[in-house]
């Protein structure tokens, strides 16, 4: 399947304008693009406790593994610094978990037109996954 890339961009700045940040001001959005085409996407939550937040792409990779989902190809994030917002390191192992580093896609916007993209073990390199419990 084809990737497109702007279209996943898209999403995911639309997906952002749902962020709830009271705190930090910080809206996050993600577009998670399933293997039959399928796109969840996710925004970030912030809470007063901090810990029980949850960023945008953890929050599109549970919705899609909620409703069944567990082929992935790509996500974009989105972020409002106007730089280029890769995933935290929680959201990455959470990536692992159901995605091939070695094809698995994640586009970092800095704007709605200008993304770079990666692949997982690009940003994860040495990951620690399912295969390691063998």
């Amino acid at each position: 399947m084809e990737i497109n890339m702007q279209n996943l961009v898209e999403k995911a700045y639309a997906a952002k304008q749902y962020a709830y940040a009271p705190y930090s001001g910080f809206h996050v959005g993600a577009a998670l693009l399933c293997g039959d085409g399928t796109i969840f996407t996710g925004c970030n939550i912030e809470n007063a406790a901090y810990s029980p937040a949850n960023c945008a792409e953890r929050t599109a990779v549970f919705k899609a593994v909620s409703e069944g989902y567990r082929s992935f190809l790509a996500i974009a994030v989105a972020g409002s610094s106007g730089e280029y917002l890769a995933p935290c390191g929680v959201c990455r192992q959470v990536l692992m978990e159901f995605c091939d580093p070695d094809s698995f896609l994640v586009i970092l916007a800095k704007n709605q037109t200008q993304y770079q993209s990666f692949r997982l073990g690009e940003l994860f390199p040495h990951a620690f996954s399912k295969t390691d419990l063998v």
